[in-house]
């Protein structure tokens, strides 16, 4: 029996990853994944659509584009939307012709071959997985988030007292205890690097799927930029992953400056992921 492709293993992944956090609603050639429980967004971002992939790739129609849009009005979510260019390829001019604007994040696949060695880190610093009874877990999770407010590789301002701020919305919204559950489970995995006083410096996840990971939600606090901390968190996440019986590692990414770091680590190029501009953050 031959072996799936790549690109197919990546379509698997995407098709069935976020059901461990999800039931899917079926809307003509959609699956709408809808969140199980309220709480922390799952893989994806809360209440996503892609094309149905069972017996070969079919492109939705305006009919269904609007089905799924008006589902997702009535939950009250982003009307949020993820495909492989590769696989749907139509699809991006009929969402444009509904008024969606649509990204593209580009993906890049770990070389299986590729040996990661650790990555130098500054005096003190330290990286750990981090578990669901972990003190420092609502701070990790509020950590891509201040990251993310400002965007770049250059030093910012943002720093402990921004993260600690950010860390308590997500305990008084219940974001940090919601998560627990799935890292209990093992179908997240949080990975951070510490500062000597234990403020979380660097933080990013993966969620395994049939041997297959993407890992996401890289970032720096701004204050603590240019020392190598994320492709240190980027290779502790490989080698969790690779040690923990991931066969297939991927990443997107939306900044050229970020795609070369992961170059340099071993990572090649390996399709283009379309969704709608501004959407929520995959894997959050």
């Amino acid at each position: 029996m031959s072996q799936p492709s790549l690109r197919d293993r990546i379509e698997q992944y995407y098709a069935t990853v976020p059901l461990l956090f999800a039931e899917a609603e079926m809307f003509g050639s959609f699956h709408l994944f809808v969140r199980k429980e309220v709480g922390a967004p799952y893989y994806g971002g809360p209440s996503h659509a892609r094309p149905t992939s069972a017996g070969g790739p079919v492109t939705p129609s305006a009919a269904d584009i609007e089905l799924v849009r008006a589902r997702q009005r009535e939950l009250g979510v982003p009307e949020a939307f993820e495909w492989l260019s590769e696989v749907t390829p139509l699809l991006r001019g009929r969402a444009e012709a509904a008024g969606l604007p649509v990204a593209e994040r580009p993906l890049m696949i770990l070389d299986p071959l590729h040996q990661l060695p650790p990555q130098p880190l500054p005096d003190g610093v330290t990286i750990r997985v981090v578990d669901a009874d972990d003190s420092a877990l609502p701070a990790v999770l509020a950590l891509p988030g201040v990251a993310f407010a400002d965007r770049g590789t250059a030093v910012g301002l943002a720093g402990r007292a921004e993260l600690e701020a950010a860390a308590e919305e997500l305990k008084a919204d219940g974001t940090a205890a919601s998560t627990c559950p799935s890292l209990r489970a093992g179908h997240k995995t949080l990975v951070a690097a510490f500062a000597p006083d234990g403020t979380p410096l660097a933080a990013g996840h993966y969620h395994p799927a049939n041997g297959t990971t993407e890992i996401g939600g890289i970032g720096t606090l701004p204050a603590a930029r240019r020392q190598g901390l994320g492709a240190a968190v980027m290779t502790a996440l490989a080698s969790h992953a690779r040690d923990h019986g991931v066969r297939t590692v991927f990443l997107a990414y939306a900044d050229e400056a970020i795609a070369r770091i992961y170059a340099r680590l071993g990572f090649r190029p390996a399709g283009t992921t379309l969704l709608i501009a501004n959407q929520p953050a995959r894997g959050q």
